[in-house]
C-alpha cells in the first residue's frame, strides 16, 4: 500500500460530539435549568444518560426548539381573511362607516360573597 495516499476516513477517527450540560442548554433557551433537567426526566426531550447527568448534543439543542416551535395554526392569507371586518346583515357596503364584526353577547360575571360572611354569619 502506498503512503502517499491518504487512508479512508473511519467513523471511529471521528471525535465524540460535544456534550452540553443542562444549564448550557438552559441558558441558550433562555429557560431554566430545571426546566431542562425535568423535562429530560420525563422523556419529553432528546437527551443522553451519562451516568446520572443528562447530556445534551447540538442535535438534541436543535431538535428541542423545532418540538417546541410554534407555527400559525392557518395560512397567512386566510388569517388576512378572517381578520377583516365583517359587515352587519342590512348594511351597505359603500356607506361611510366602517363594517364592525358581529360579535356575541357576553356573559355577565357575578361576583360571590366572601367566604367568612358565608361561614361565621359577620362581615368582614
Amino acid at each position: 500500500m502506498d503512503r502517499s495516499t491518504p487512508a479512508p476516513h473511519r467513523p471511529s477517527d471521528a471525535p465524540p460530539p460535544r456534550l452540553y450540560r443542562p444549564e448550557e442548554i438552559a441558558d441558550t433557551l433562555g429557560c431554566s435549568a430545571w426546566w431542562v433537567k425535568d423535562r429530560a426526566r420525563r422523556r419529553l426531550i432528546p437527551h443522553t444518560r451519562v451516568g446520572r447527568a443528562y447530556r445534551f448534543t447540538a442535535e438534541h439543542l436543535a431538535e428541542i426548539i423545532r418540538l417546541y416551535e410554534e407555527r400559525p395554526a392557518q395560512p397567512a392569507q386566510a388569517v388576512a381573511r378572517v381578520t377583516e371586518p365583517l359587515s352587519e346583515p342590512g348594511a351597505q357596503t359603500g356607506s361611510g362607516q366602517p363594517r364592525r364584526p358581529v360579535v356575541a353577547p357576553a356573559t355577565r360575571l357575578r361576583a360571590r360573597p366572601p367566604r367568612r360572611q358565608q361561614q361565621y354569619g359577620t362581615a368582614a
